[in-house]
C-alpha cells in the first residue's frame, strides 16, 4: 500500500481535466500538504508504469516543465496532444491553461 500522502496527491492530479495543467504547489495544497510541492514531485516520480495518474499535467509555478531531456519532450508532447500551447519561451500561459482550483477541491459524488 502506498503512503496516504502520495495517494492524496495522486487523487488530486487525477482531477485535472485534459488540456489543463496545475502546479506542484497547487496539488500540494489540494492534497492537504500546503508548502510541500517537492513531495508532489516525489509522489509522481514513484508512480509505476501504466498508471492512471496524468502526471504530465503538472508543471512548475512559472508554467515550465521541470523535467529534463527525453522526459521533458515526452511531457510537452503529451500536453500539446491535449491542446496545451507553449509560448516561445517554453512556458505555458498559466492564465489560459491552469485548471480552476475549485475543480480540484470539489468532492466527487458517489452514486
Amino acid at each position: 500500500m502506498a503512503d496516504p500522502k502520495y495517494e492524496a496527491i495522486w487523487e488530486a492530479v487525477r482531477k485535472i481535466p485534459r488540456g489543463r495543467v496545475a502546479s506542484y504547489g497547487q496539488i500540494a495544497t489540494i492534497a492537504g500538504l500546503d508548502g510541500h510541492a517537492r513531495m508532489v514531485g516525489y509522489a509522481l516520480h514513484s508512480l509505476k508504469p501504466l498508471n492512471d495518474v496524468p502526471w504530465h499535467r503538472i508543471v512548475n509555478a512559472q508554467g515550465k516543465i521541470s523535467l529534463a531531456g527525453p522526459n521533458a519532450r515526452r511531457q510537452q508532447a503529451r500536453l500539446e496532444a491535449e491542446g496545451v500551447k507553449f509560448l516561445p519561451s517554453g512556458k505555458i500561459d498559466m492564465k489560459v491553461f491552469a485548471v480552476d482550483p475549485k475543480l480540484l477541491t470539489a468532492k466527487s459524488r458517489k452514486h
